[in-house]
């Protein structure tokens, strides 16, 4: 997933966070309210808003959802531009495009 980070606020770009589908995959609708459930903004026209107090909590599910092999890599791995400054709390759920 595409991101940036701004002023201590890290943005998942609008293509890239998980969608809901009524009668979708049980993982990923629950991935896709479990990311919700943590972001500060998370509308559909726009890009997911995670400020600090939550990165710790993303990593972890991150990391749980990639685990459980239900979701591809590309779903669960941060991609920052590259030479960004990834955050240590984000650094083992994330890489440079």
């Amino acid at each position: 997933m595409r991101v940036r980070l701004t002023d201590q606020i890290l943005y998942i770009h609008v293509e890239d966070v998980p969608t809901y589908k009524k009668n979708g995959s049980v993982v990923r609708n629950s991935y896709f309210w479990a990311l919700r459930s943590i972001a500060v903004q998370a509308r559909r026209d726009r890009d997911w808003e995670f400020d600090s107090e939550v990165w710790v909590a993303l990593q972890r599910m991150l990391l749980s959802f990639s685990e459980s092999g239900y979701l591809g890599l590309s779903e669960t791995l941060l991609e920052f531009p590259t030479g960004a400054e990834i955050p240590p709390s984000l650094k083992p759920v994330a890489t440079w495009a």
